[in-house]
């Protein structure tokens, strides 16, 4: 083995033997001082000219009491100050709304931007790895804008060469914490560029009322609940299909009866037909009416309306086959959706093999070809888990409610939800704070997104069995008629 020797002693040298090799320091060249001063004016103007083209209310608001004081003396600074500052105030107090969108939340921006975001900077990336320390020099991604929401602060960040989205996935927690926020949640602007997510409160802490019955017949989307920057959520039906993961106690029922009760002025007027499924006997039996004959409770009687379902699927295909390509609802042909709760105890824990082959067979059939021709299935379970729901990928879109571990979540909403921010496990036990509260994967958006379901009680449910429900008709042999 070679023996290194420092290189301050390359030069003692005069003979060497084979085991010895030679150092040589590299040549260190010094900066001149007048450039390193030009280099940090430089930097220095540039930065300032940064701040003033992104945040210019900000900049305004704290140079000019100053600028007016140097200009026309203390006096006359504070007597053209008062009169702006105390309008300021008057338009806060009068509308905080208007003065939060135009002035409050970009003084915010600029403040968390300087006070939080660049002082803490340098330390979390060095520290949680994604940043390097190399000979007195640091390499780190470049902190972009700032822009605070009425709930979470949306920072954009340039990523170094060589770094992969996956990189800051791993390590949102780190950036959560070091910046003092509950979460952080990474998702991608561009090639090189994310955005990241930093809540400052939760908007959906609170449980929803149940919203109004549209006034107005619509196929969909229907709105549930509210997303988390306050949009409404409204939930595509028509044209896809749904699973809602969840457990015991998650808010399936917020959903579900949410969904029915926005489809209702469409059921009135013949638009959709509501068939359900109600292996458990105690959800969708509150509101059994609203389904008339279409509505199942055994396993026999869930696979007969599975397969009822099939055919009319079947013969729908045949009619629209070399004429038309998507369904439009309409009286002879309205939009079906087959609401199944609990699907799990139909497709794994029924004792009956040959059954649970029907009803597997059946569902698998209307999830890969339904939705072109006005069927859609919307479909809850606890377990997520292939063994017990093995055709949990031919829906497109699924919502994951509560769950019990880290791995069920990317089990429902895909692989990478949970590093992208979907913290479903997570979410409280507690029916006041997290009952209907989720997270929402569509078919055509890889980001998920949170979301909450407005609660509809009992009251709420006999009240729209009261006025929508239609008188059942029976036929000679007793049973409820089709």
């Amino acid at each position: 083995m070679f023996k290194k020797m420092p290189g301050e002693e390359s030069q003692r040298i005069v003979s060497t033997t084979p085991d010895t090799a030679v150092v040589f320091k590299p040549a260190v060249v010094t900066t001149p001082a007048f450039i390193t001063l030009a280099v940090f004016v430089a930097r220095l103007v540039a930065g300032l000219a940064r701040t003033i083209w992104r945040h210019p209310v900000a900049v305004a608001v704290a140079v000019a009491p100053l600028a007016l004081c140097w200009l026309y003396g203390w006096r006359a600074g504070l007597l053209l100050t008062v009169p702006p500052l105390t309008g300021l105030a008057t338009w806060a107090v009068l509308d905080r709304t208007s003065f939060a969108r135009l002035v409050g939340r970009r003084l915010l921006a600029w403040w968390r931007l300087v006070w939080i975001y660049r002082r803490l900077w340098q330390p979390v990336v060095i520290i949680s790895g994604l940043g390097k320390h190399l000979q007195g020099r640091d390499y780190l991604p470049r902190l972009g804008k700032v822009t605070c929401t009425a709930w979470a602060d949306l920072v954009t960040v340039r990523m170094l060469n060589g770094q992969t989205v996956k990189d800051w996935t791993d390590r949102a927690d780190h950036l959560a914490h070091g910046f003092g926020a509950p979460s952080c949640r990474v998702s991608v602007l561009k090639a090189g560029r994310l955005l990241l997510t930093f809540p400052r409160h939760d908007p959906l802490a609170d449980p929803l009322p149940a919203l109004p019955i549209p006034d107005r017949t619509s196929v969909g989307p229907v709105e549930i609940g509210k997303q988390e920057n306050g949009l409404p959520w409204r939930l595509k039906v028509h044209g896809t299909h749904i699973l809602v993961a969840g457990a015991t106690g998650a808010g399936k029922g917020s959903i579900i009866w949410s969904t029915i009760r926005g489809l209702l002025p469409a059921v009135q007027a013949g638009l959709v037909e509501l068939w359900a499924l109600d292996p458990k006997l105690m959800e969708l039996s509150f509101g059994r009416d609203l389904f008339g004959p279409r509505y199942a409770a055994t396993p026999e009687a869930c696979a007969d309306l599975l397969e009822q379902a099939v055919k009319v699927m079947q013969e729908r295909a045949a009619r629209f086959a070399g004429v038309q390509r998507s369904h439009t609802p309409t009286t002879q042909d309205p939009f079906i959706l087959v609401i199944v709760d609990e699907v799990a105890f139909l497709t794994a824990y029924q004792a009956d093999k040959h059954l649970r082959q029907r009803i597997t067979a059946a569902l698998a059939t209307l999830t890969t070809q339904g939705r072109a021709v006005g069927i859609g299935v919307l479909a809850a379970l606890q377990d997520p888990r292939k063994e017990v729901m093995n055709i949990r990928n031919l829906f497109p879109d699924k919502i994951a409610l509560r769950l019990d571990e880290s791995e069920q979540v990317d089990m429902v909403l895909g692989d990478g939800a949970r590093d992208r921010g979907a913290l479903a496990d997570q979410i409280s036990p507690a029916p006041a704070k997290g009952a209907g509260v989720g997270y929402v994967r569509l078919e055509a958006s890889p980001d998920p997104i949170r979301v909450r379901a407005a609660y509809v009680s009992d009251d709420d449910i006999h009240a729209m069995v009261s006025a929508f429900a239609r008188p059942r008709a029976f036929g000679i042999d007793g049973r409820e008629a089709l």
